[in-house]
């Protein structure tokens, strides 16, 4: 999870989440880097606009715990929803496997 942690500081003080800068992190805050770890985390990063999957990984629990309060839906909007939460799921999942 601290990996985690260290890219999401670097993004949010602005400044470029890569390999480098992750690691001198992790190594200030003491922890033993896995530098395997640390090339995975950018990967996985590459391309990604964290603010937009930290802002869609927030909507999740809320989409989930809002959804029992909408029973009364015909039963085409039944399915849209659970077709969208099933893909804000997914995405949850996609951002949650980083933190294994």
């Amino acid at each position: 999870m601290e990996y985690i942690y260290a890219a999401m500081l670097l993004h949010k003080l602005g400044h470029k989440v890569d390999e480098h800068a992750v690691k001198k992190i992790l190594e200030a805050a003491g922890a033993k880097v896995d530098d395997a770890r640390v090339k995975a985390l950018v990967a996985a990063l590459e391309g990604v606009n964290i603010d937009e999957a930290v802002k869609k990984a927030a909507i999740a629990p809320v989409a989930a715990v809002a959804a029992p309060a909408h029973e009364g839906k015909s039963e085409s909007k039944k399915e849209e929803k659970k077709e969208e939460k099933k893909n804000d799921e997914q995405a949850a999942a996609g951002l949650g496997a980083l933190f294994g």
